[in-house]
């Protein structure tokens, strides 16, 4: 018996809808060429069909690029070249930084690390109901550097943790019990993870797509660095972690405070994990070894004959764990995200680069631009403008993805042209992009598991969602320009 998953009627005849308008009914504005008008149109509808989830956004990807070989949008007349173009994306290394990450993490579950290091920090600071939230925390931002998918980092390794914590003082959704404790280790298991994806390059799949934005949108072409992007985010980052389980604590505090049997709940764990295996310690020493390689210490202290590209160090890793057998080819063949990652990543990726080579994201910006000149706006007063529109207009997606990649050249553009310094501009844009995922239930793709969890209402996720959203805006956006001015960024 076939199972068949087709396209979504209703959402896929929307984005076919409004690609169709874009090319043939909507007159091409002056400025604009017929060519970057048509991409426009198989973007946008690429975009509302991921939003409207038509298909997986694999598959959308998929067609997309299709579509533009077909097309021959960025290429008239020389159909060899327009394929060339549309898989341009796969030649990104970053895209393939991300996906081998992906593989490379796949090495916590299988192995039992990621429980064992949350389970470690309960049983230090898991006395009191605090400490098991700052423990959760604590336990994420070991694993942000290199759990590229914040989805298996925040509801795969840590959800799962924090509800056995919750489960084992009573504090369950199917007796209504979830006031006790349940709650609110929910509510800051989920309000780490955006905070953490901000912290590094590699803590979240979007931004290696930030990375490749910035770099088209100035002149010259400036790249962030795995060590700049940490070294910027240091501090405003750990501020966040430190307020952000006291900020929820007092405004919906849980009814248990003094947990003294977590420890001991969590020394049993541990126990039953046994001691650290062989391939738990080969684990550890390819992460410590990737960390090192992306901060490029080896450049530092020897010199540049010895720098190693991010994505190389990521495949080299994956070497190690493949040679050693902690992860086998079907291991990785059945890390399905990974592969989907690689597919639409490389897709949105090719169509952002093309609609800046062809003039549409110069257009767009200085579009925006005339609107904050007309509202006389200075670039203070506009960049807090883009930065406030940007992050709340999240509510209206379904995935970070498809926001950055359909707002994040144009308001960046914008912005620069409106006479912010690029990079305080770039870094505040980039941390926003998963510092907004706190706002809603469908912000990523680890808020629907842990909401799914039934640990807090829908409006209890919103209200701190959004108390946190700005507390987050503030701290990153205020803090964070003074740091990033101490570091000389700006």
């Amino acid at each position: 018996m076939y199972t068949f998953t087709h396209a979504k009627p209703i959402p896929s005849a929307i984005a076919i809808a409004i690609g169709l308008i874009i090319w043939f009914v909507i007159p091409v504005p002056d400025g604009v060429s017929i060519h970057a008008w048509h991409l426009l149109a198989l973007f946008v509808g690429t975009i509302v069909a991921i939003i409207g989830k038509a298909l997986p956004i694999g598959a959308v990807s998929i067609i997309a690029i299709c579509l533009v070989a077909l097309t021959r949008v960025t290429s008239p007349g020389n159909p060899t070249q327009a394929i060339t173009d549309a898989l341009s994306g796969f030649s990104n290394s970053l895209i393939w930084l991300i996906g081998v990450s992906v593989l490379i993490s796949k090495g916590l579950s299988k192995t039992g690390l990621g429980a064992r290091i949350g389970y470690y920090f309960i049983s230090v600071f898991g006395k009191r109901t605090l400490g098991i939230a700052y423990s959760l925390v604590l336990a994420e931002l070991t694993l942000a550097p290199v759990t590229p998918s914040n989805t298996a980092r925040g509801g795969g390794i840590i959800h799962p943790i924090m509800k056995s914590i919750a489960n084992a003082f009573g504090s369950k959704p199917e007796d209504g019990s979830t006031g006790k404790i349940g709650r609110y280790l929910a509510l800051v298991n989920y309000n780490t993870n955006p905070i953490t994806s901000a912290m590094f390059i590699t803590a979240t799949a979007p931004n290696p797509l930030i990375v490749t934005l910035i770099a088209k949108g100035t002149e010259p072409h400036f790249e962030f660095t795995w060590t700049m992007w940490a070294v910027a985010a240091i501090v405003p980052g750990l501020i966040s972690l430190a307020l952000m389980p006291l900020i929820i604590y007092l405004i919906d505090p849980p009814e248990t405070k003094s947990t003294p049997n977590a420890t001991h709940f969590a020394k049993e764990k541990l126990a039953g994990l046994g001691k650290m295996q062989l391939p738990e310690k080969i684990m550890i020493a390819v992460f410590g070894l990737l960390l090192i390689l992306w901060a490029g210490l080896p450049a530092f202290i020897f010199g540049d004959a010895f720098k190693v590209d991010p994505a190389t160090a990521a495949f080299l890793g994956l070497s190690i764990l493949l040679c050693t057998g902690v992860l086998s080819w079907d291991d990785l063949l059945g890390e399905k995200g990974a592969w989907d990652t690689v597919v639409w990543f490389a897709a949105l990726v090719m169509m952002a680069t093309f609609l800046g080579k062809l003039g549409l994201i110069a257009w767009l910006s200085g579009s925006i631009q005339g609107i904050l000149t007309v509202m006389n706006f200075g670039w203070i007063s506009a960049v807090l403008l883009l930065v406030a529109f940007y992050v709340y207009s999240h509510y209206f997606f379904a995935s970070t993805t498809a926001h950055i990649t359909a707002m994040f050249g144009a308001f960046f553009a914008a912005g620069i042209a409106l006479g912010a310094p690029p990079i305080l501009f770039a870094l505040m844009l980039a941390f926003s992009s998963s510092l907004m995922m706190s706002l809603t239930h469908y912000a990523t793709g680890t808020s629907p598991i842990i909401f799914g969890s039934g640990y807090t209402t829908l409006g209890q996720w919103w209200k701190i969602g959004f108390i946190m959203s700005v507390v987050n805006l503030v701290i990153w956006l205020g803090i964070g320009s003074v740091w990033w001015k101490i570091l000389g960024y700006w």
